[in-house]
């Protein structure tokens, strides 16, 4: 019984100084340790021990790039948004005056250079013009529904139950003579030129007030002031003319050096 125990443990120990020898050998195959690279490409790398292979360390811009950070944002009208990881960001912002996609009818395209996709301006097509920021159909000079154009510029209004437009601002206050000769040197387009308003002419103005002035404030003009307006009207071929007044609707009769009142164009050829 004594021997088989000696036995037994005389073998048990025979098996100890391999099994230690198999756990404590390092391997040295480069490839299985991680050294793989022949190049870092100009970076720094550790070289195998075992042979002539090396393992690259990493660039800052690569720990950027594995966090994230991958863009430049060094192409036109770019900055970058947010925070910066090795001059390097996550997303791109555009110049606000990149803000046109140039897209849809009467557009042919966007002038200049593109940021995201959007340009500072646009290329029209063939009948439309830049306006306003935006592509838009060119008009032609006249009269176009309540608008009358002059080289694109709306110079004269009127309501649809009126015959006649109106100028976009008064032109002065003045004596009756002064006045009519304003009125008939005063040019609504071209050649093109007005005429003292008549007194009746004056009254539709006066009820179309609000209307009126809501489109000359729609359009770049300048209210109806509440105040007389001279009329081209007289009584009976004297020197005495009507004036009608646009906050009242009043109308009276004055000499034409008696007083000076307002003068508002009106166009009635067209």
């Amino acid at each position: 019984m004594k021997n088989i125990k000696f036995l037994l443990f005389g073998t048990s120990l025979s098996f100890l100084p391999q099994l230690a020898f198999a756990q404590c050998v390092a391997t040295q195959d480069c490839a299985t340790l991680g050294y793989t690279e022949t190049s870092c490409n100009g970076g720094k790398g550790v070289k195998c021990p075992f042979g002539n292979k090396g393992a690259c360390l990493a660039s800052k811009e690569d720990v950027c790039r594995e966090e994230g950070f991958t863009e430049s944002c060094t192409g036109t009208g770019q900055s970058g948004s947010g925070k910066s990881c090795g001059g390097l960001y996550a997303e791109c912002s555009c110049e606000t005056a990149y803000q046109y996609t140039c897209t849809g009818t009467g557009y042919a395209g966007g002038a200049g250079s593109a940021c995201g996709g959007k340009y500072t301006q646009c290329m029209c097509s063939s009948g439309y013009e830049w306006k306003d920021n935006s592509c838009k159909p060119k008009i032609s000079d006249g009269a176009h529904g309540n608008l009358f154009y002059c080289n694109g510029v709306v110079v004269g209004i009127k309501t649809t139950d009126m015959n006649f437009f109106i100028a976009m601002k008064d032109i002065g206050n003045m004596i009756w003579q002064n006045a009519n000769s304003s009125c008939q040197n005063y040019s609504f387009c071209g050649n093109l030129k007005g005429a003292l308003p008549t007194k009746d002419q004056l009254t539709t103005m006066y009820n179309n007030n609000k209307s009126l002035n809501s489109l000359l404030s729609a359009n770049g003009g300048i209210n109806l002031t509440e105040g007389y307006y001279w009329s081209s009207t007289n009584i009976s071929s004297s020197i005495y003319h009507y004036g009608v007044h646009m906050y009242t609707g009043y109308y009276a009769s004055w000499g034409h050096d008696d007083n000076a009142y307002y003068i508002r164009p009106v166009l009635i050829s067209y």
